[in-house]
């Protein structure tokens, strides 16, 4: 098995997948997490191949975009890799962590866990939050014709994994749901460590917002 050629097919087939894709979970969203996983992993006992592997294909087919469906992410993911000729065990592992990678609103049990999984996760979340998060959100927001931000809607702590899927809620309220609790979500001390920087940039800019809603300086 040729490790570096398997990730450099996959590099290609992502490319090809996700061409035309909305703009926060595009390839360079892909390439983004697949860079932060690597930073992370040098701090952690973790299968390179693994994490890599599964940070290019973690958001091959992302639910969001397919009804809710969570089935169809894994199953392109394994098509793709038993066509590499990837062995079992590792094509497992990459489905579980497709399966588990997602937020879904926070009130959901995780049901797999493993290191590199935990790597993965924490990269993904990061691109989530601070200066590029802030951009994703609002893009998402745009791509789905969500207000900015209305006063009278107030965000939802309390959303089933069903609930968050189907939520059309100002795309402020998105920060408050999910963004700013990332933050206390993150698996390895390196990701905590970036998290914590973007998470008071996230909250400087939230500061400004409101300041120039509300007419002040």
């Amino acid at each position: 098995m040729n490790k570096e050629q398997i990730i450099h097919n996959t590099i290609e087939f992502v490319k090809e997948t996700l061409k035309g894709a909305e703009g926060g979970h595009d390839f360079f969203h892909i390439e983004r997490v697949y860079k932060n996983t690597l930073l992370i992993a040098k701090n952690e006992n973790v299968d390179e191949f693994i994490v890599s592997l599964g940070a290019l294909l973690h958001d091959i087919a992302d639910s969001k975009f397919y009804d809710g469906d969570e089935t169809v992410g894994p199953k392109k993911a394994r098509v793709f890799l038993e066509n590499e000729q990837v062995p079992e065990e590792i094509i497992s592992h990459i489905e579980n962590i497709i399966l588990n990678i997602s937020f879904k609103g926070g009130n959901f049990e995780q049901k797999f866990s493993s290191p590199e999984l935990a790597v993965i996760q924490d990269a993904d979340r990061l691109d989530a939050i601070g200066a590029i998060g802030i951009a994703r959100c609002f893009n998402y927001g745009g791509f789905k014709n969500r207000e900015l931000y209305n006063p009278e809607i107030p965000p939802n702590l309390k959303m089933t994994k069903e609930e968050y899927k189907k939520s059309t809620a100002p795309t402020i309220n998105h920060f408050y749901e999910k963004l700013l609790l990332l933050k206390d979500k993150m698996n390895t001390k390196t990701g905590k460590e970036i998290a914590a920087k973007r998470h008071a940039f996230m909250e400087e800019y939230l500061e400004q917002f409101y300041n120039e809603w509300n007419g002040l300086f």
